[in-house]
């Protein structure tokens, strides 16, 4: 059940992290990029939380604030 989420988890992250990037890749290529993505991005997330416990928390919700921001101006704003 745990591998079947990663790769649905995977190829979401892939699929947008390369249409945000402007990669054209392959579907294999995408799901694996975005496989990866997210075991690096949780294994620090993991590793943030563990050493620095709150400011972890802080740290993720100001890079998802940054992010959805930095979307917005890119895409919403006219």
């Amino acid at each position: 059940m745990a591998i079947a989420v990663l790769v649905i988890i995977g190829a979401a992250a892939g699929f947008l992290a390369t249409r945000l990037m402007k990669v054209e890749a392959d579907i294999i290529t995408t799901v694996v990029l975005g496989m990866a993505g997210a075991l690096v991005g949780g294994l620090v997330m993991r590793l943030l939380l563990n050493i620095m416990g709150f400011m972890a928390g802080f740290v993720g919700a100001l890079m998802g604030a940054m992010l959805l921001v930095w979307i917005w101006k890119t895409y919403f704003r006219r």
